[in-house]
C-alpha cells in the first residue's frame, strides 16, 4: 500500500488530499497506528519522491507524517492533554453539552450533509477522511458547544485506525483548548467546506443516498431547494432528511464569546 501510494498518488497528494469522493490519500493510518508499517519507511518514500527537492504532494505528506509525530510528542511531555485542555486557561470552560444535539451528531441527524455524510462514513467504514475529521469535530464543539472529549471518546469506540495523540490533538485544535496559538476565532462553515471540498455533492451523496437526486447546487444546503424541487427529488426537509439542527452563524458568534471571555 505505502509503494501503490508513493509510486502512483504522492505527487498530487498536496492537491487531492482535502477531497473525500478523489483517491488521493495513502489509507495507511490504520497500519500505522497498528504498527504493521513504521513511519521510517514512509519517511524515506517520502524524501525519494521529492518532500526535499520541491515536490508539493511528496513534501505535504512528509509534513503530515511530522503532524502525526508532534502530536506524539506533545502526549509524551505533557500527559495531562490526554484529559485536560493543552492551554490550561481553559481548564474550566463550561460546556452546555446538549443531549439532543449530541445524539442527532452520532445519528448523523445535524442536518449539515457533509456532517452527518463524516458521521456514517465512521459508521459504514471504521475510518473517516482527515479532513471531515476536523469538520465534524469542529461542529460538534463549536457549532454544540460540546466539550471534546466526548468526541474524542466517539472517534475512541468508531476508528479502527484510532491513535490517542493524534486524536487527543486533532479534537483539542478543533475545539481551541490545544496547541494552536489562537484558536478561537477558526470556526469551518460546514456549508462553505461541503461546497469547498466536495463540489459536487458526490461524497455526500455516496454516503446519504437520501440526497441522490438533490441538484449539486443544493447538496451541501438542502433546505434552500424549493418545496416543489423537494418533493421532486424525493428529499423533504423535515421528512426525509432533518431541517438543520442549528444555525451556523449564530453558533459561531456564541463560540467566539465563549472563548474570548
Amino acid at each position: 500500500m505505502m509503494e501503490d501510494f508513493a509510486n502512483h498518488r504522492i505527487n498530487s497528494y498536496d492537491k487531492d488530499l482535502d477531497y473525500p469522493a478523489v483517491n488521493g490519500v495513502s489509507k495507511l493510518s490504520s497500519r500505522l497506528s497498528a504498527g504493521t508499517v513504521s513511519i521510517r519507511p514512509c519517511v524515506v518514500a517520502a524524501i525519494t519522491q521529492g518532500a526535499l527537492r520541491g515536490c508539493g504532494g511528496a513534501e505535504h505528506w512528509l509534513s503530515e507524517l511530522i503532524w502525526r509525530e508532534f502530536y506524539k510528542m506533545v502526549m509524551f511531555h505533557f500527559p495531562h492533554t490526554a484529559k485536560s485542555p493543552f492551554q490550561q486557561r481553559y481548564t474550566h470552560l463550561k460546556w452546555s453539552n446538549p443531549e439532543r444535539l449530541i445524539n442527532a451528531w452520532t445519528q448523523a441527524r445535524t442536518g449539515y450533509p457533509i456532517v452527518d455524510a463524516a458521521i456514517r462514513q465512521i459508521h459504514t467504514t471504521g475510518l473517516m477522511h482527515n479532513c471531515l475529521r476536523m469538520i465534524a469535530s469542529m461542529f460538534l464543539t463549536k457549532d454544540l458547544d460540546t466539550d471534546w472529549r466526548i468526541g474524542e471518546r466517539y472517534f475512541m469506540q468508531w476508528l479502527m485506525d484510532y491513535d490517542q495523540a493524534s486524536n487527543v490533538g486533532g479534537w483539542q485544535w478543533s475545539a481551541g483548548t490545544g496547541t494552536d496559538a489562537a484558536p478561537y476565532f477558526r470556526i469551518m462553515n460546514p456549508i462553505l467546506q461541503g461546497h469547498r471540498y466536495d463540489p459536487d455533492g458526490l461524497f455526500v451523496k455516496s454516503m446519504l443516498p437520501e440526497l441522490s437526486r438533490v441538484p449539486p447546487r443544493f447538496a451541501h444546503e438542502p433546505w434552500m431547494m424549493p418545496s416543489a424541487l423537494q418533493r421532486q427529488c424525493g428529499c423533504v426537509i423535515g421528512q426525509n432528511y432533518p431541517s438543520p439542527i442549528v444555525d451556523h452563524n449564530t453558533a459561531r458568534k456564541a463560540a467566539i464569546k465563549k472563548l474570548q471571555d
